[in-house]
């Protein structure tokens, strides 16, 4: 979010002429590094404890934080990013920090209060502009940006010194081997929480960027106010993640899970329909008899002594049209298709009948449907978290790490595959699309193993209920 915020304001004042391909590439560089990192460091978080390993990678990202007040190139730019991008690594480490502290009953709470800290980056967008404008005087004086990666560098500093001075080290009660910490990964548990992670954190992380120039090219928003919507999303959805885990720890990781998934799904089939005009063959008019037609106009037809009124065509301009509406506005008419002197047979078409659908995509509705998927989607990462201590209670850290990189990879790759579906389909709704398939996907893989559990420690069971389903 950082380098979102200030990559953007610099090449908007043209302190660079970075392209579009830079700039994505600047965007997306602290996420991946973030990503890849969580697994190392969450297994360095199961060895020496979340203590050394939080306090030690504060202190290394406000390094190239710092340095990045002296860079003047785009390359200078890219190596600082990689090295502060570090911090996103920090929420594997958390994660298994944290859930050493508490028994099974309260990690869900106590792990969705800690992510709960995503929602800093909601508040980056909101805040570093404001400052940005203010060291710069609005631009004038655009050398002075590079006080911010100062402040932000101290702050790394000042929470790391606190975090070193008053935190308790500890580590999981069974130290084992490197090679024990990695057996883990082996199991395609792992890997199934990971993709479900890739949807609810990936899908958010990308949204959070992309939702900008879609309400800039989509609904023709000031770019300030597609930041506020943006960032309308970006909030609830870390702050609802303390929400979410006790909603885990009460009612289970899994009926969560099930919720957040299903909800997913249905509110993206909403948001697939794009704004959009359709025009289709509607009901026409056929002659009731043989005959000779001797009058034609826009409002009606005369054949064979039978006069046949049309529908005559209103020329509505929807996008002109006063007040917002949510559903779809229709308009249909008739043409004529025959001439007068013509003759004509009976059930000959005489006007063919046309309809217009006009959708609009209301912004309010939108909106309101993406913050609700937003916060479902921050319900959804607790629960995932909340399911590696029940089983994994000894390898959270490398179980949450790896789990955390395909999270981080969905939010470096997910922008990359809406642009392709956005070139390829010309739809900008097409993102959309991808999350209701992968929503899919995560509920079907989710219910068809819980079945296979299910079966497998309870077979007597399950014939029993398949037996009352049947009859």
């Amino acid at each position: 979010m950082f380098n979102g915020v200030t990559v953007t304001f610099l090449v908007d004042n043209g302190a660079y002429d970075w392209d579009s391909v830079q700039i994505g590439w600047l965007l997306g560089i602290p996420v991946l590094t973030g990503s890849l990192f969580r697994l190392p460091l969450g297994i360095m978080t199961d060895k020496f404890g979340g203590k050394w390993v939080f306090g030690g990678l504060l202190l290394i990202s406000a390094v190239p934080m710092f340095l990045l007040q002296y860079v003047d190139s785009f390359l200078g730019f890219a190596l600082c990013s990689f090295g502060y991008g570090l911090t996103g690594a920090g929420f594997a480490v958390g994660i298994g920090y944290t859930s050493v502290w508490y028994n099974k009953e309260w990690q869900g709470r106590a792990l969705g209060i800690f992510g709960a800290g995503n929602a800093g980056a909601a508040l980056t967008t909101l805040f570093a502009p404001t400052i940005l404008e203010n060291l710069t005087n609005n631009g004038a004086d655009i050398e002075n940006w590079r006080t911010l990666p100062v402040i932000y560098a101290a702050i790394l500093v000042l929470m790391a010194v606190i975090f070193l001075v008053f935190a308790t080290n500890k580590k999981p009660s069974a130290q084992r081997t490197m090679k024990k910490l990695m057996q883990p990964l082996k199991s395609i548990r792992v890997w199934r929480f990971g993709l479900y992670y890739f949807l609810v954190f990936g899908c958010f992380v990308a949204f959070s960027q992309w939702l900008v120039p879609y309400y800039v090219n989509v609904y023709y928003l000031p770019l300030v106010t597609a930041g506020i919507l943006a960032a309308a999303f970006s909030f609830p959805s870390g702050v609802i993640r303390a929400l979410g885990g006790w909603m885990s720890d009460k009612w289970g990781a899994r009926k969560v899970m099930y919720w957040v998934l299903g909800s997913s799904l249905v509110i993206s089939f909403l948001l697939i329909f794009p704004k959009m005009e359709i025009y289709s063959p509607g009901n026409g008019i056929m002659a009731k008899q043989a005959g000779e037609v001797t009058h034609v106009s826009e409002d009606r037809i005369v054949a064979g002594g039978v006069e046949y009124p049309l529908i005559a065509k209103d020329e509505t301009n929807f996008d002109e049209v006063e007040g917002d509406f949510v559903f779809p506005k229709k308009e249909t008419w008739q043409e004529p298709v025959v001439q007068v002197g013509q003759q004509v047979e009976k059930k000959e078409l005489l006007a063919g009948g046309e309809t217009k659908i006009f959708f609009e995509a209301n912004v309010w509705v939108f909106t309101f449907l993406v913050i609700i998927l937003g916060s479902i989607w921050g319900v959804g990462k607790a629960a995932v978290y909340k399911h590696i201590p029940e089983y994994f209670p000894e390898e959270v850290g490398v179980v949450g790490g790896m789990v955390g990189v395909l999270g981080g990879l969905g939010g470096f790759f997910c922008p990359i595959i809406f642009g392709y579906l956005l070139n390829g389909s010309g739809l900008w709704t097409s993102a959309w699309m991808f999350t209701l398939i992968l929503s899919a996907i995560c509920l079907w893989w989710m219910h068809r193993t819980i079945q296979k559990m299910m079966h497998k420690e309870q077979p007597d069971l399950m014939r029993q209920i398949e037996a009352k389903e049947e009859k």
